[in-house]
């Protein structure tokens, strides 16, 4: 599958994109404004004690400001952060280098922490408990253990699939937070920083087009922006107004809900070909040509958030709210289109 403008996942190129619009403070921060409360006191205090900060998890889904929040959390806290994610730390000894060369209440981040192996799992628990690392050396008879004492640290885990922790792992952590999808209103608002920063000028009627299809992600919405500050530059359209900020986001395929063309092909198909299901998702998946795990964790998430898809026991079904937005009548008959 194609690379998507829409998808929640981070692209290698847009790292440094992104980073540079990345809040530092809790100040500059917009949005989930129960999380932030809450970490504002827990930091506040371990500041207060000279203490590192409780363990913390974040979940949710992916592009709502996870590693922003742990960038965060250093800067206010005054430390390093260390960042890695769980597929790079394959072994123990990966872990053992990082976790030695560890700086007094720094921060570890790792992202993707449910994939972490099972062997590095287990290690990482004393660290987290004790501040120490037990390791092995030798074997057989002759194996002997050797304890080392390691710098007091705050691990900060981020999931988009908190079920898949290990209850041991997950128990570790004292601080858990949810992230959740933005409202428009703050993604508008992110919008707006988001241009001050990149020197962009928008009317406020361009910043809601830009956060209302932004699919609830500030990833996104920065992402979307980017596309728009292109074509109006390339237009010599200064400042822009919704008009081009609507021309520049059609171009793209993005429509006034936010779905690309994949998604409106899902659509589609459930609609027209299966009669609006219920049907399984790998007829879905083969009548498109895609995988089901995309389907099921790239495409269904948003449109069941907005409404326009339900799963049952049954199968998929789409909802009227999805026909109308398409301008489908699944009594009709129409030719799928795709």
């Amino acid at each position: 599958m194609r690379e998507r403008l829409v998808s929640p996942q981070e692209r290698p190129e847009e790292e440094r994109y992104q980073a540079s619009l990345r809040p530092r403070s809790f100040d500059e921060y917009v949005g989930q404004r129960q999380v932030l409360d809450r970490l504002r006191v827990a930091v506040a205090a371990a500041r207060e004690r000279g203490e590192p900060l409780d363990h913390v998890l974040f979940y949710g889904p992916p592009g709502l400001g996870k590693t922003t929040l742990a960038h965060v959390i250093a800067h206010e806290l005054g430390v390093p952060l260390v960042q890695t994610s769980g597929p790079a730390v394959e072994r123990p000894g990966d872990l053992m280098g990082i976790l030695t060369n560890l700086e007094p209440g720094s921060i570890l981040f790792i992202d993707e922490v449910h994939r972490l192996p099972r062997s590095v799992e287990e290690f990482l628990y004393p660290a987290m408990e004790d501040y120490r690392v037990d390791f092995v050396v030798d074997k057989g008879p002759f194996a002997k253990t050797i304890r080392l004492d390691i710098q007091p640290f705050t691990l900060v885990g981020a999931t988009t699939r908190a079920g898949l922790l290990a209850a041991p792992l997950r128990e570790r952590f004292g601080l858990f937070y949810h992230l959740d999808f933005y409202p428009p209103e703050e993604l508008r608002r992110i919008v707006a920083r988001s241009a001050r920063l990149l020197g962009v000028e928008l009317e406020p009627e361009a910043e809601e087009v830009i956060a209302r299809r932004s699919r609830g992600t500030p990833r996104i919405t920065n992402r979307l922006l980017r596309r728009v500050r292109d074509y109006a530059q390339v237009g010599g359209v200064r400042p822009v107004t919704a008009r081009v900020a609507e021309e520049a986001l059609a171009l793209e395929g993005i429509d006034t809900a936010g779905l690309d063309a994949l998604d409106r092909r899902y659509l589609e198909v459930l609609i027209r070909v299966y009669d609006g299901g219920p049907v399984g998702v790998a007829a879905l998946a083969a009548t498109l040509n895609e995988e089901p795990d995309t389907l099921t964790d790239v495409v269904e998430p948003y449109l069941l958030k907005i409404g326009f898809l339900r799963r049952t026991a049954q199968g998929r079904r789409s909802t009227r709210a999805a026909e109308e937005h398409l301008g489908i009548n699944p009594d009709a008959s129409q030719p799928a289109l795709f």
